[in-house]
């Protein structure tokens, strides 16, 4: 069975999304699925206003069609709502074709953050978007709610995994920097609130793995904090495992695939009681949440790493690929096929 996943969101862009969908494919064979990915890769784009690193698909719904007939795909997964989901929502909606879609962003907070503008139109087009689909997939419970009391429907669960093997606390190594290291890896931009960490009054050194468009203004402003820019793989395991806690300022996440990893390499998240980190952490002890952002990272550093560890090995990329299969199957009308292929939990 062949699921053509479409999404504005690729390589060489590193972020949870693209994580996510890359992971998917590496475990597609395993539940009997081959995946294709309708990216914008061989499309002229340009960039995303206010995100140069995000390119935009300047495609014609002929291309698109184009693509996917000759992909056969048997099942349409569409990932985001950028010109490339559009396209791929109009052709499917065209030809009566059942498609899923994900719901990894609020858009509309993004927006309300960067701009002085009200969020409901982003928020009612965003809603328009994922009525026509079969199945909406989203990765926690508090955004199932958030949604639902939207006037969502069609919710499928479909959590995250973490690769526990390259995340591992045994590659620490010792930073050039004061202890204790607070550490934030992801997207430097303004939505990911990092100026709630960067002005805390806290010992030791603030580390920033990442790249993004508020980086210049950042460093400019808090030039105590080390910048050491986007890292991934080895690298970005061995800083991850050096560092003492992890410290997550977003407000807008729907998730945090970066909490996962962090708590793979034993090292414990302070975060605010929001969602993302309320679904993520929970009551797991492996971490501390707390309107006071500064006390949640003083008292992440009490916290065992063997804990943190443990916790993370719950989250698997195989267990968030049986999800997402799953969800396809159902919400295709083969929940028969599901159970036969044993997809249930």
């Amino acid at each position: 069975m062949k699921v053509l996943i479409v999404t504005d969101a690729w390589h060489p862009q590193i972020n949870g999304v693209v994580r996510s969908l890359t992971e998917i494919g590496k475990q597609a064979s395993a539940f009997g699925f081959a995946a294709e990915y309708l990216t914008p890769d061989g499309f002229p784009s340009v960039a995303m206003p206010g995100y140069a690193e995000i390119r935009l698909a300047l495609a014609s719904p002929s291309q698109v069609a184009r693509r996917i007939e000759n992909i056969a795909p048997d099942f349409i997964h569409i990932a985001t709502e950028g010109p490339l989901g559009i396209l791929a929502r109009r052709y499917s909606m065209k030809r009566s074709r059942k498609f899923t879609t994900s719901y990894h962003t609020r858009f509309p907070d993004y927006l309300s953050a960067r701009l002085p503008v009200p969020s409901w139109p982003l928020a009612a087009l965003m809603r328009l978007f994922h009525s026509a689909s079969a199945g909406t997939m989203i990765s926690t419970k508090t955004l199932e709610d958030d949604l639902n009391a939207q006037g969502y429907r069609n919710l499928l669960r479909w959590s995250r995994g973490v690769d526990a093997e390259l995340f591992h606390p045994g590659k620490a190594q010792r930073l050039p920097f004061a202890r204790p290291t607070f550490l934030y890896a992801g997207r430097v931009a303004v939505e990911k609130n990092l100026e709630a960490f960067l002005s805390l009054d806290l010992p030791g050194s603030k580390v920033i793995v990442g790249d993004g468009p508020a980086r210049a203004v950042l460093e400019a402003q808090f030039p105590e904090a080390h910048f050491l820019g986007s890292h991934t793989g080895e690298a970005l395991a061995e800083i991850y495992a050096s560092a003492d806690a992890f410290v997550f300022p977003s407000l807008t996440d729907t998730f945090g695939v970066v909490l996962l990893e962090a708590l793979a390499s034993g090292v414990p998240v302070a975060a605010f009681p929001v969602a993302g980190p309320r679904d993520v952490i929970g009551n797991s002890k492996a971490g501390v949440l707390d309107k006071d952002l500064r006390r949640a990272a003083a008292a992440a550093l009490s916290i065992p790493r063997d804990l943190c560890r443990k916790y993370a090995l719950q989250f698997s990329w195989r267990e968030s690929a049986r999800q997402f299969f799953g969800n396809v199957l159902s919400a295709n009308g083969m929940g028969a096929l599901r159970e036969e292929l044993e997809f249930a939990a």
